[in-house]
């Protein structure tokens, strides 16, 4: 407490309150959450895409995959309408993509825009295993171009 030292003699007690180092924590606490909050709240900025599709344009080489779940929890693998394992998947592909570079006489011969696509359709109460097994298949047997086949909503529908 500061004791005044006026003119007038008597000693009484001063009633200003010292506001400095309250300023001086709330400067430090300002300073503080300036520094941490960017650095706490960290955004990626993505411009998402709408949900209207593009049209697959469909080639006679590209191979159609159909992937769905089995009712004991197991994945199920069609080529087309044959059902595969895992093995015959990667088999079939390789030789596929064997027997397209043999047609253009060499790989030197070849663009990406030559090579098959791999085109999946999953089902919706397929578990991601399933489907990330067969694209990781693919693009193991030499499938540079991998996607997905979906159902566009209907028309009219909300477009988000």
């Amino acid at each position: 407490m500061a004791i005044s030292t006026g003119g007038g003699g008597d000693d009484a007690p001063m009633s200003d309150i010292n506001t400095t180092p309250l300023v001086d924590v709330m400067l430090v606490l300002l300073i503080i959450f300036l520094i941490t909050i960017p650095a706490i709240v960290q955004t990626v900025k993505l411009k998402l895409p709408d949900v209207r599709y593009d049209p697959t344009v469909t080639k006679p080489e590209n191979v159609s995959l159909s992937i769905t779940r089995k009712p004991d929890g197991s994945c199920a693998v069609f080529w087309g309408q044959t059902p595969v394992t895992h093995e015959e998947l990667l088999k079939r592909a390789t030789d596929k993509l064997k027997e397209i570079v043999d047609k253009a006489g060499g790989a030197a011969n070849l663009t990406t825009d030559d090579l098959p696509e791999a085109h999946i359709r999953g089902d919706v109460e397929t578990p991601y295993r399933c489907i990330g097994g067969a694209i990781y298949t693919m693009q193991s047997a030499g499938f540079a171009k991998v996607g997905f086949i979906s159902e566009p909503p209907p028309t009219g529908g909300p477009s988000s």
